[in-house]
């Protein structure tokens, strides 16, 4: 209303003023030379107004023809995005559809409407995927990667290529790349931590916290592929301080301490190891004469006492008493620890044949000590086996622990019992 309150305003000024002016009446002389040239005044300001708007045509006209090739090139630009946005609705629809060669084909179609965008890009790499050309989908895969604004998409594809064709040195690499690229992604923290126990790269496995493996099992696998022997202590006590009952941390530790001339803290370390799990390595290493200093099997049986005494009735402590006792020749004491690890009914093998050797040494040849020995060698046939390293995953049995199974292949499954 106000816009055209003022047009109307406007028009009559100008109204008002054109009507004076034929009013006023007079004449333009123009001279020159012989020339003259008269005109009225109003026909004067109505041929200035009539030129005014011809050159005001004639200049919009030139304007008009010079905007014409960037129109051209606009309408079809449009045209092009137009028909590659729907170039790349057809091909999601085609992988959505699991049809690979068809999403190909429109993928193909949008980067040349498009150009090689990262949406493009990832289209034609995952359409290729779909369609089975490995080599290809790498390829823009790698495209995509050189791209600084897509970097994370490519990488991401060529990581999920190198992980199904099990190229896993290259996978760990890349996956190393893309956190880098984007620290946030937590998904590819898990990767990681998934292929450090797949390239048996332990170290950096026990940093990421590899959720797979138990901590102290990391810990002494990467202690063994340590050289410092500083780094090599540090990750022999986290073993220790994440499970204080893992054998191998236990001895490995204990062992140092010996070598640097401490068999006291040696001692101690076993001592606590036992309390938590007992195992007949820990049993066999603190008993050594450098161990236990003791070179006499009297001495050995009291050690022997010491370090059990905090789980004296479990049945690994009393086939260590025995044997102790059956060595320092203290045969009704090791009679008492194998009659309580019989009745218990946690005996195995081991315990009937300690029996059968204590039968053999206070019976010696007789007749009822040979029937006594062989009806404990009977019961050891029939007993349950002795604890062995075994892998949880697949039942191998191993003779020492290791970080990863030799048979399946399974990381930080091998574990005693």
């Amino acid at each position: 209303m106000r816009r055209a309150l003022w047009v109307l305003i406007v028009a009559v000024l100008v109204v008002a003023a054109s009507w004076q002016l034929f009013q006023m009446g007079g004449t333009v002389e123009v001279r020159v030379g012989e020339l003259f040239i008269g005109v009225s005044l109003p026909i004067l300001l109505v041929a200035l107004v009539v030129l005014f708007a011809l050159l005001h045509g004639i200049l919009l006209g030139l304007r008009w023809v010079g905007a014409w090739p960037g129109r051209f090139r606009a309408r079809r630009e449009a045209s092009r995005r137009h028909d590659g946005d729907l170039a790349v609705t057809r091909a999601l629809l085609a992988l959505a559809a699991g049809r690979g060669e068809a999403a190909r084909t429109e993928a193909r179609r949008a980067r040349n409407k498009l150009g090689d965008t990262p949406q493009t890009l990832l289209l034609a790499a995952e359409a290729d995927r779909l369609a089975g050309r490995d080599h290809d989908a790498t390829e823009t895969f790698r495209l995509l990667a050189a791209r600084e604004d897509a970097r994370f998409l490519g990488l991401r594809g060529l990581l999920r290529e190198s992980i199904r064709q099990e190229k896993w040195e290259e996978a760990a690499i890349l996956a190393r790349q893309a956190e880098e690229e984007q620290p946030q992604a937590s998904w590819v923290r898990t990767e990681r931590a998934s292929l450090a126990l797949r390239t048996h790269d332990w170290s950096e496995a026990l940093a990421l916290g590899a959720p797979e493996a138990p901590e102290a099992q990391l810990a002494m696998a990467a202690a063994a592929q340590e050289t410092d022997d500083n780094r090599i202590t540090a990750l022999e006590k986290r073993a220790l301080a994440a499970d204080p009952g893992f054998t191998p941390a236990a001895l490995a530790h204990a062992r140092r301490f010996l070598r640097e001339g401490s068999p006291r803290r040696a001692r101690s370390v076993l001592e606590k190891a036992w309390e938590v799990n007992p195992h007949p390595d820990i049993a066999a290493f603190y008993l050594t004469p450098e161990v236990s200093e003791t070179k006499d099997a009297l001495g050995r049986a009291k050690a022997a006492e010491h370090l059990v005494h905090k789980r004296r009735d479990h049945p690994e402590s009393r086939l260590v008493l025995a044997r102790a006792d059956i060595e320092a020749a203290l045969t009704g004491r090791a009679r008492a620890e194998l009659d309580a690890l019989i009745a218990s009914g946690s005996a195995d093998r081991r315990a009937w044949m300690l029996r059968a050797e204590l039968e053999h040494l206070e019976q010696g040849e007789s007749p009822e000590g040979r029937a006594a020995e062989a009806r404990c060698l009977r019961e050891a046939a029939n007993a349950a086996p002795e604890p062995r390293w075994r892998c949880a995953s697949c039942g191998t049995e191993h003779e020492s622990w290791k970080p990863v199974c030799t048979s399946c292949g399974t990381v930080g499954r091998i574990a005693w019992g």
